[in-house]
């Protein structure tokens, strides 16, 4: 079970949205010097849905090969077909990722027992499936008795729970508190909470530009320090915030970029951040001090 900081990887990209990969092999080298315990490699935030497959398939491969079994590796392979989802899953095995994060298949909306299937048959793959539900940017919510029923099958071992809602997290946990199956906040402004609860970590968005002190939160949170933990989410919330100034990724890369760390690259149909954001993103990028 992977515990702690988990960062939801952006993919560095040049001004022409190439790939940038020595950019990207220095991204996954500041988070193994920072404290990251775990990397998302074309996760949400590493914009698969503009990748094509074969840039899907080397994003994860190179990311893998450079983190050399140093921390986990958890592949993206969610897709609205059961079908490719699965051949996403079997590659990301090949390729040496430790596990997948498969998100609900979005725009179709799928039954509860269609999730319950699709998943089954990601699973069927044999690479250990976390589940991620994101109803605000899919369409389909994976409702908690779900989960129950899909936990019980074998291969699916974990949540990524991004509705930031307390209350059915607190269900999550009560319900599997003492079991194998792990459940990660994907909200980062509700993850301390979540993880005091009894969650086992974030996937983080956060992570990308503030490694080290997600991870100092995370085990904070895990060792019950909740004073500690609390003093340093005060300290991250406005981070937490413009981060979602505008959608997920262009906030964040815009900042790797202010740090130095990627090119202005980004792919259509997202657009490189708003003029009017900049001198509050940078602001906020100047407090936490990962710019001067």
């Amino acid at each position: 079970m992977i515990t702690g900081s988990i960062v939801a990887l952006a993919t560095p990209m040049k001004v022409s949205g190439e790939i940038d990969w020595d950019a990207l092999r220095r991204l996954v080298g500041f988070h193994l010097e920072h404290g990251t315990d775990g990397i998302v490699a074309a996760g949400t935030t590493g914009e698969p849905t503009t990748m094509t497959v074969e840039e899907h398939f080397d994003v994860i491969r190179t990311i893998v090969d450079e983190v050399k079994g140093r921390i986990p590796v958890i592949a993206g392979t969610g897709a609205n077909a059961t079908w490719e989802a699965v051949n996403l899953a079997r590659y990301a095995k090949d390729a040496g990722a430790d596990y997948c994060l498969s998100v609900t298949p979005y725009y179709n909306r799928p039954t509860q027992e269609g999730l319950y299937q699709h998943f089954k048959a990601v699973a069927e793959a044999g690479l250990p499936v976390i589940l991620y539900n994101v109803p605000k940017r899919t369409g389909v919510d994976l409702y908690n008795e779900t989960v129950f029923r899909l936990a019980e099958l074998e291969g699916i071992i974990g949540l990524k729970e991004a509705t930031g809602d307390l209350e059915r997290a607190e269900e999550l946990i009560e319900h599997f508190q003492g079991s194998e199956f792990a459940l990660y906040s994907g909200d980062d402004p509700t993850a301390c909470e979540f993880v005091l609860a009894g969650g086992q970590g974030v996937i983080s968005v956060s992570a990308n530009v503030v490694p080290k002190a997600m991870h100092d939160l995370c085990v904070a949170a895990m060792d019950g320090d909740a004073e500690r933990a609390h003093q340093i989410n005060t300290r991250l919330m406005p981070l937490h915030s413009v981060l979602g100034i505008e959608a997920n990724p262009i906030p964040v890369k815009w900042a790797l970029n202010q740090m130095g760390l990627a090119e202005a690259g980004i792919r259509l149909p997202l657009t490189w951040l708003s003029d009017k954001y900049h001198a509050t993103v940078g602001e906020t990028l100047q407090l936490a001090g990962v710019v001067k």
